[in-house]
């Protein structure tokens, strides 16, 4: 198994095709995943541990979560990266196109919560089959992940969902949080989407103005890393100086985390609240949700690397 920290990359997290063309993701096309959070470290060590004998497994979140990418991070460390990835609708896959004699690679049916009951028999049906070829000693080259909004085994104790087929397809489970309940991978996300976003433009890299950073960090993204990317493209394109103020992000006003949140989430205020201690307590916030790194730091807080250095070093202060 790999060294966890080395399997701590970042994740394009940014807005996918649809398409449900059948794409190879050989070694370098493996996707990235920014996790600084203790859960998406858990997701991935899972998927580490899990994906030498993965051949079923569900990935349960809310709309625009990252499933669809968690699912080629898995693919990806699975003994069929060198394989196609297909990203199928559950309900017109199983209508149009379910064959198990084609099955070969990572089949990555979407939204399986939405089957009707005619759908979700027939995907137990199709399980079963597989089933028996493996039992069957007959080779596979397989792997069939899920995804749904709503957790599978909660919509069958409801009576919406056959039980057999939500213990089955629930029996290796990757619960993919919400972006408001891992807010310190926002700042290591919006560095990522801003760098693949300006690389597609063909654009110098943009920063983020001071302000900006704690904006995003006070939103409650309801629609998670999808909304993040739609604001941090549309603030791109409509920056004439490359540099992203608090103005430019485009947040809906009604979603914001309560204060009490607020206050869970952030780092402790400091005792000392004179100004260079303020200035201080932020710099290192910002540090930190750039893992360390000094230079990205600067960029972000709208000062050299040299002051940065200056200021850390009690040499320099922002308020003499």
């Amino acid at each position: 198994m790999l060294n966890v920290a080395q399997t701590v990359q970042h994740h394009r997290f940014g807005s996918t095709s649809d398409a449900a063309a059948a794409t190879p993701a050989g070694p370098a096309e493996q996707p990235d995943f920014v996790c600084v959070s203790a859960a998406l470290r858990r997701l991935l060590l899972q998927a580490e541990i899990t994906g030498s004998r993965l051949r079923l497994a569900s990935i349960e979140g809310e709309a625009g979560a990252g499933k669809h990418l968690l699912a080629q991070t898995i693919h990806a460390r699975s003994p069929l990266a060198r394989l196609s990835f297909c990203r199928r609708d559950a309900r017109e896959w199983l209508a149009m196109e379910a064959d198990t004699a084609s099955l070969s690679g990572t089949l990555y049916l979407d939204r399986v919560d939405l089957l009707a009951p005619t759908g979700q028999n027939l995907l137990l049906s199709l399980l079963k089959v597989l089933q028996n070829m493996e039992t069957s000693g007959a080779p596979t080259r397989f792997l069939l992940l899920v995804s749904a909004h709503t957790p599978l085994r909660q919509l069958a104790s409801q009576g919406h969902f056959l039980p057999d087929l939500a213990f089955r397809l629930t029996a290796v489970r990757f619960a993919l949080p919400p972006l408001r309940e891992h807010r310190e991978d926002i700042g290591p996300i919006t560095q990522a989407l801003i760098e693949r976003i300006c690389r597609r433009y063909q654009q110098p890299t943009a920063v983020l103005a001071p302000g900006a950073l704690p904006r995003l960090l006070q939103h409650a993204w309801p629609g998670n890393v999808r909304e993040l990317a739609s604001v941090i493209e549309s603030a791109i394109l409509e920056s004439s100086t490359g540099v992203l103020r608090p103005a430019d992000l485009q947040l809906h006003q009604t979603h914001h985390l309560p204060t009490e949140t607020l206050a869970r989430g952030a780092a402790a205020v400091p005792d000392n609240l004179t100004l260079d201690a303020v200035i201080q307590h932020h710099i290192q916030l910002v540090l930190e949700l750039n893992r360390g790194n000094k230079l990205r730091a600067a960029r972000q807080l709208g000062i050299s690397r040299s002051t940065l250095y200056r200021i850390l070093s009690g040499q320099d202060s922002l308020t003499r």
